[in-house]
This record gives structure tokens, sequence and C-alpha cells, in this order.
């Protein structure tokens, strides 16, 4: 969760992921990616892609880098559950599964697997 660690805007050197080259793209943080993964109400759900395009506009880039977005946000997953863990509440926790799809890359690489992810999101009236 490096709290440390500074965002920045680069530019694309090539081509990738559908980021066209020469395009302002946020590098954001874990930290960042947390803050943002908080806001997202209890009862709603947001997305990886939704997540992507608002912080590229709230750090006036074009673009927000999709693979280290995916990386950050199972960094705040894993720490969220380690503090579960070590005796927090899941109301004290962030609360990553209401933007973590259980179809995508980030629910199959969680260390914990997915039952706390549909047991959260069922409590919330969210899909699984």
């Amino acid at each position: 969760m490096n709290p440390n660690a500074q965002h920045k805007v680069e530019k694309a050197d090539k081509t990738f992921a559908g980021i066209p080259e020469g395009s302002q793209m946020l590098i954001a943080t874990p930290i960042i990616v947390d803050e943002y993964v908080k806001s997202i109400p209890e009862g709603s759900e947001g997305s990886l892609q939704q997540m992507r395009k608002d912080l590229a506009a709230e750090y006036n880039a074009e673009y927000t880098c999709p693979v280290t977005s995916g990386i950050f946000l199972r960094i705040v997953a894993e720490n969220a559950y380690e503090q579960l863990q070590q005796g927090k509440s899941v109301d004290e926790i962030t609360p990553f599964w209401r933007i973590i799809d259980l179809k995508s890359p980030t629910a199959k690489k969680l260390t914990f697997g997915t039952d706390f992810l549909i047991e959260q999101r069922k409590k919330e009236g969210l899909p699984v």
C-alpha cells in the first residue's frame, strides 16, 4: 500500500492495451485506488473500466494504465482482507467486493479465493 508512492502522468511511448502512442496516461497508486473504492456507496457497484476513466479525468490524463490499475486493485483487496483477518470488521475495511467482477482476472488471482467476495456481494444485493 506504500503511502509514500506518488502517482505519475506519463506519455505512452507506444500503443498498448488500446492506449494510443503519445497519450497522457496516469499511473495511479494503491492509495489512490483504495480511496476510489471506498467512495463506492454500499449497495452499488463500480467497475475497473469506470474507475480508470474517473481517475484519468481527476488527474488530468487521457487514460489510466490498465495493467497497474488491476495490480493496485488486487493490492487493495488483499490488504483489506488481511485487515479483516487481523480483527477489523467488514464495515472498517475497503469494500473491494463492490468493484471486483467475479469473472475478472483480479478475482481469479485473489489469494483468499472468491467466497468472501460472493458473500459480501450477496449481502449488498449485488449480482454474483
